[in-house]
């Protein structure tokens, strides 16, 4: 399905390399973040679950006669394969049927119960994730600086463009949404807002059938907001609300909740990197917590441009956000992983890239570039360390910073590079 509008999206390669490979492949992630138009690109027919139409007369079609669903010029995208979740077996037992590549294409914005699935759909369907837009798939990154040329050593020094803190937090606030792209700041602050309203008065009732507390669910969210891109605890959450909420939320019920918001994509945690290392010092295990994007963490908190700009250490936290938001997705576009290091000696590294390789590098993230030198020394600190005690050391040391205009190495041998430069 052809779309002149279309920007293209880094795991686009990805879909059309699974398609020649498996009889189906499912694209799951948060809503809004456009499964849909990037599955129409690689579609030749469709049916949308979703479509609210006719008092959802598709979904409902589907429930009496399944098979609807499958019919179709192929690859046959089927839209939100959640709100019937039988469609699954469906499409995996017909995959089997045919023996055929690339048949079905299915998007998904929230996980449904497992009870509805009655196989895995291994070797038969392919799972991608796929997340928000990054600085450069939303051509806010002139993509001067590939993160494969740093771990490759084929990195060149360049000026990039300029960059001020305004744009940055406009940025961050907008988010990696496609429908808020060419918007002005007044409409695209809207849409995280109207986002957060959607999960909790609509998404998460017809996700469960529960009717759930909104208002601790939203003070659980406040929460969350106000500890993004921090390793808390759940007890550290609870001992927030109790402060700043006046309200007690027992470990249980968080428990719950952030297992609802796991499944509707809304949070997405950075696991902590360890397995590589085998340092003799006991590494943290904790997950830094993050938001699937820094956008819905600020509106969340009811912040604006002003109170950012008013606010550099709240700030500070959202641009590193924003910053691993993009790692993430740079990384598993060549097929690695984003970590965080914490150990008991209290030392950290921000973000960690893994390669599948082995290869792995060490990331700080740093808003002005007066803070470079600071980072710069931190990071060969830890490397020195870790090589006293015999475990693998980093094969990459890098600062990505916000207000910068240059990528270049230093003679210590520390990248630094700006986050509005960088690509996969």
């Amino acid at each position: 399905m052809n779309d002149e509008s279309y920007l293209p999206r880094l795991i686009d390669k990805q879909v059309a390399l699974k398609l020649e490979t498996f009889g189906a492949i499912c694209i799951e992630g948060a809503k809004w973040c456009g499964k849909t138009r990037t599955s129409r690109r690689h579609s030749k027919s469709a049916i949308y679950l979703g479509d609210p139409s006719g008092n959802f007369q598709n979904r409902e079609l589907v429930k009496m006669a399944p098979k609807i669903a499958l019919d179709g010029e192929v690859p046959r995208l089927i839209d939100e394969w959640q709100e019937v979740p039988s469609v699954w077996d469906m499409a995996r037992h017909e995959v089997d049927n045919r023996g055929k590549k690339g048949q079905f294409i299915l998007t998904g914005s929230a996980t449904p119960v497992q009870k509805g699935i009655l196989h895995s759909g291994a070797g038969r369907i392919s799972t991608i994730r796929m997340r928000p837009m990054s600085l450069f798939e939303s051509k806010d990154s002139s993509g001067q600086v590939s993160l494969r040329s740093i771990f490759d050593e084929t990195f060149e020094p360049k000026a990039t463009p300029d960059i001020d803190l305004p744009t940055l937090i406009e940025l961050t606030i907008r988010g990696g949404w496609p429908g808020s792209l060419g918007l002005s700041r007044e409409q695209y602050s809207l849409i995280p807002k109207e986002y957060m309203n959607s999960i909790i008065n609509h998404d998460i009732y017809r996700l469960e059938g529960i009717n759930r507390n909104s208002n601790k669910m939203y003070r659980l969210l406040r929460s969350l907001a106000r500890n993004e891109s921090t390793t808390a605890s759940i007890s550290t959450l609870r001992k927030d609300i109790k402060e700043y909420e006046d309200d007690d939320i027992d470990n249980d019920t968080i428990s719950a909740y952030l297992t609802v918001f796991e499944r509707l994509f809304l949070i997405d945690n950075q696991n902590a990197f360890s397995a590589n290392i085998r340092s003799s010092t006991r590494i943290k295990q904790s997950d830094k917590r993050h938001f699937v994007d820094p956008s819905l963490a600020i509106a969340v908190l009811g912040a604006n441009y002003d109170d950012l700009l008013n606010d550099l250490h709240t700030f500070g936290f959202m641009f590193e956000a924003l910053c691993e938001r993009d790692l993430r997705i740079y990384a598993e576009s060549l097929g690695g992983q984003l970590y965080h290091y914490q150990d008991y000696k209290n030392r950290e590294i921000d973000a960690v890239v893994q390669l599948e390789d082995g290869r792995w590098g060490a990331f700080e993230i740093k808003l002005g570039a007066d803070a470079i030198d600071s980072a710069a020394k931190s990071l060969i600190e830890i490397r020195d360390a870790l090589e006293k005690e015999n475990a693998k050391t980093p094969d990459v040391l890098a600062v990505v910073c916000g207000l910068s205009k240059f990528s270049y190495r230093r003679e210590d041998g520390v990248y630094v590079v700006p986050i509005t430069a960088l690509k996969p």
